[in-house]
């Protein structure tokens, strides 16, 4: 059996989504970030950096943070969603990466700037938007050529989708971006990414705009100060 400690954020859904995906059976613990869960001894004795999601193994007696890390430990001991080795494993750990290092960091940052921060400045939000931009327009142009990222549908598709989906609270457009369109449509029809989504609660369609967003906005920056 999984335990998933885990938010309703792009990250934590890369880890429910995935199991998911996987059909592995799993138990949700929810963690309350605006309550500073993640920062209370007996989540940081799992994660000492103290950010969502972690999975504790008890099968296996093992505990792993990092959503990507996750991804990987559950896609390699089922033995799905990521070839065993050579080039195609390889081929779906870059893409992975990529939405790591990139994809993740430029929307959460523009995330920030844009909703969060109490002070607007502009050039920083010009910048995580347009670095974002960019990046959507690098999975278009690798979307033209394949259906999914790494040719079969993988871990790499789950970890850039699930950030990718939020591109409207970032602010960033889709416009003209017609294979990214797709793609996003050919996963937003998958079952396990709609239940995958849902966990552990529904983010709430009205906190894109009105009070329901500035609350929501308040909350987030109170978490970045701690």
């Amino acid at each position: 059996m999984i335990e998933l400690f885990t938010s309703p954020t792009p990250n934590g859904h890369k880890a429910s989504v995935t199991l998911e995906e996987l059909g592995i059976p799993y138990t949700v613990h929810a963690i309350n970030l605006s309550n500073n869960d993640q920062k209370q001894d007996a989540f940081l004795n799992m994660n000492p950096n103290g950010r969502i999601p972690v999975i504790r193994d008890t099968a296996r007696n093992e505990t792993v943070f990092e959503s990507g890390a996750i991804m990987i430990y559950l896609a390699e001991r089922t033995g799905r969603l990521l070839p065993d080795s050579g080039a195609a494993r390889y081929e779906v750990l870059q893409w992975l990466m990529f939405q790591m290092g990139g994809v993740g960091p430029m929307m959460g940052q523009a995330n920030v700037f844009y909703r969060y921060f109490p002070e607007k400045i502009q050039p920083a939000i010009d910048r995580y938007q347009n670095e974002t931009r960019r990046l959507f327009e690098v999975l278009d142009r690798a979307l033209s050529e394949r259906e999914w990222l790494a040719g079969d549908y993988s871990i790499a598709d789950i970890a850039n989708w699930c950030w990718v989906r939020t591109y409207r609270w970032s602010g960033v457009s889709r416009e003209g971006l017609d294979h990214l369109d797709r793609w996003l449509t050919q996963m937003k029809a998958r079952p396990a990414c709609q239940a995958g989504i849902q966990v552990p609660t529904p983010a709430p369609k009205a906190m894109l705009s009105g009070t329901a967003a500035e609350q929501f906005a308040a909350n987030a920056q109170s978490i970045l100060q701690t």
